[in-house]
Parts: C-alpha cells; structure tokens; sequence
C-alpha cells in the first residue's frame, strides 16, 4: 500500500554527506542576530512537546547581562512510549553537538552539557568518544566552547527543565517555583538555553539548509517535521521522521493493524484519542502536540488497564514535593480502583475529573498538571471499560 504520510529525512540524514563541525565553522561566520532571525524565521519550537519557540529562547538568553552562561541538552527522555532520543544520540549525535556549539556562539556561552537520562547508561561510552573529538576539533579551530556530560539518576521529573538543574548541581531532583525562567536563571542560577535532543538536531540543520526549506513543511502552526515513536498494536513498530500538522487519521492508516480503537499522542501525560475523533484530530501545536510517542492500542486493549498502568506510573514517579499531585495521584488510582470493584458509583468519576481540573491550577510542575490528559480522555471516551 502507498504512504499516505510524507516521510521526511532531515534528522538521521548521513553524516558522511554533511559536515556538523564545517556546519559550525560556516554559521558561526554570520552574526548571533542573523542566526536567530534565521530560527525564528523557520518556525522551529520546542520538540520536547512545549513548543516555545527556539529562536526566542536564544534571543532572550542572549540579551541577559551575565558573564557565564550554559547551554543544556535535555537528554532526559522518560516519557513512557518516547524511544527516539536514544537512537539520535547513538547515530547521529555529532549534530546535537553541533547545535549546542552554535547556540553557545549565539549566547556567549563556553560551556555546555549533556544530560542523559540514568537508563541511557549503556550510550555513554560511545558518546563521551565521540565528544572528546569533537571537543578536540572545537579546541583546534581556537572555538572557545566545551561540551560535557551528565548523567542522571533515572526520575521521570527530571525531564521537567529546573528539576534537571537541581539534579546537575547535585540536589534532590525538584521542580523550582517559576518565575524565574532558565533564560534568566537556569543551571547555577545563570542564564540558560536548555533544548531537548531532536530541537538541538534541528537547529544545526537550519543553519545547514536554510529557514525555508525547514518552514516549506508542516503547516502554518506547526513548521517542520518531527520524529515520531511508533509502538503499540501496530504492525510496523520504530522511528519515523514525518510532517507535523499530519491528520490522526492518516497516521492510524500508515501504522494501525487495522482495528485501532484509540491512539495515545504524547505518551502516559499525553491524550488518549478515540477512534471516532481519528478524522478531526490533527498532530500538531493547532491540534494535540506530542513529543514524538504514539501509541496504537487496539479493540483487544482494556483502556481501564491502560489507565490503571498511566497512574501507577505518576504515583511511583510524583516527587511528593507538592501536595496536589502527591496526593493526587495516588487519589486518582484509588478512585478508579474503587470504581471498578463496585465501591464507588459511576459518578465518583466525575468527582475524580474535578481533582484533575484542581491538580493542573495547583501542581507545581507539568507531572501533575497533565495527568488529567490521559485521565479525562480515557474517562470521557471509555468510561463503560472502568465501570464494567
């Protein structure tokens, strides 16, 4: 059968057919300002899932008055059913390099790091080769830049921005108050550019190919492409490089098996989509933005299972540091649990829904802000699957 999707291949595109250190030594020839008119002109946000968009983050950072500034990469990809960040870094990380080199030209900052989540172990090795050469070729061409890594300790929080600069300065990894904003106060409490893996890719191949190429795909609201984890009851499982702003339906004729009854977008704090809302859906920042995992269940799937595993995994994993999503989580559980064995009515889930709108005012980081994602959608569009 034909692809009804546009495959795109500008992440993984070989490296043997581009240079990232020859990248690096042609952009940073051109002024800070004209790079970051660049990025802004491409439309390129945030790929982690937030969509701020890059060239501002830059440019704020940049106009902060500090001698010591940081670049961070984000490498901490613990969203249940996201598994692309592994692969970039383990074929292509001369590129995220690449990107933290040129934002650290962009921001007058020497140093940068990579923060690889705790379960990535096993990368290190190869990376920290790959690195002291590059670092070795940074140091030859006279470029006053230096990239290290950092290893984390395996808590989902983590992946929350601030909750990595507690881990990075050796703290219980925690969510800080905001404002402060990294741009302003980041690692150290200095002024910090902290991108995930694909969005730092993604830089270094805008200064390769120019905004227009990049802003040629995708839609209006969401430029680009975007690397997709495909799992789930789909019979081709993997990594795709695919336009953004593609509707749902078309990516459940790609991957589904034929029988899809709901897609997960955006992993466990993601939505759960049903079947009847595949033609309105659309995956993009005008739509239900991902960080790249979707996740294809089918008519065999218990979706008061799926729910179950989802808040078994927020309450192993809530730092227990804020009140509404401690003990919300656990609330959510119990509740589903007491609904399903017949010790609450049907309504309770309603009651339960009313804790999600609390926790996402009152929780402190995006943990227990998006746990009614997945909660309410599967609630909404499933809910005789939890009561029966």
């Amino acid at each position: 059968m034909e692809s009804k999707l546009k495959k795109v291949d500008i992440i993984f595109e070989d490296n043997k057919s581009i240079s990232p250190v020859g990248i690096l030594e042609k952009t940073i020839k051109r002024s800070a300002d004209e790079i970051i008119l660049d990025l802004i002109d491409s439309g390129l946000k945030g790929r982690g899932g937030a969509g701020f968009p890059t060239g501002l983050k830059w440019k704020f950072t940049r106009n902060e008055d500090s001698e010591v500034k940081y670049v961070i990469c984000n490498a901490d990809e613990g969203e249940p059913g996201t598994f692309k960040d592994r692969e970039i870094l383990d074929r292509v990380p001369e590129k995220i390099f690449t990107g933290m080199a040129i934002c650290g030209y962009v921001i007058g900052a020497k140093e940068g790091y990579i923060y690889v989540r705790g379960e990535y172990n096993f990368l290190l090795k190869g990376l920290q080769a790959k690195l002291d050469k590059f670092n070795g070729e940074l140091k030859q061409k006279h470029i006053d830049f230096a990239i290290y890594l950092k290893s984390g300790s395996g808590a989902y929080v983590c992946g929350e921005e601030s909750a990595l600069f507690e881990s990075m300065e050796g703290k219980r990894g925690e969510p800080r108050n905001k404002p402060p904003y990294p741009t302003v106060a980041g690692y150290n409490n200095k002024p910090t550019v902290i991108n995930n893996v694909e969005t730092l890719v993604y830089t270094t191949m805008i200064c390769h190919m120019g905004p227009e190429k990049f802003k040629a795909l995708g839609t209006s609201d969401s430029r680009g492409s975007k690397v997709f984890s495909v799992s789930g009851d789909t019979p081709i499982p993997g990594i795709y490089e695919l336009e953004l702003g593609m509707p749902l339906n078309k990516f459940v004729e790609e991957f589904g098996d034929g029988d899809a009854k709901a897609i997960q977008v955006g992993g466990a704090s993601g939505h759960c989509v049903p079947r009847k809302k595949f033609n309105d859906t659309i995956i993009g920042f005008e739509g239900i933005p991902t960080g790249g995992s979707m996740m294809v269940f089918n008519s065999s799937r218990s979706m008061y299972n799926v729910l179950h595993d989802y808040l078994e995994f927020f309450t192993e994993e809530s730092c227990g540091q804020c009140t509404p999503c401690r003990v919300g989580c656990q609330q959510l559980l119990k509740g589903i649990e007491a609904v399903k064995r017949g010790e609450r009515s049907p309504s309770y889930l309603d009651d339960l829904k009313k804790l999600t709108t609390t926790m996402k005012i009152a929780a402190k980081c995006g943990l227990g802000q998006s746990v009614g994602n997945p909660f309410n959608s599967i609630v909404d569009n499933f809910r005789e699957e939890i009561i029966y």
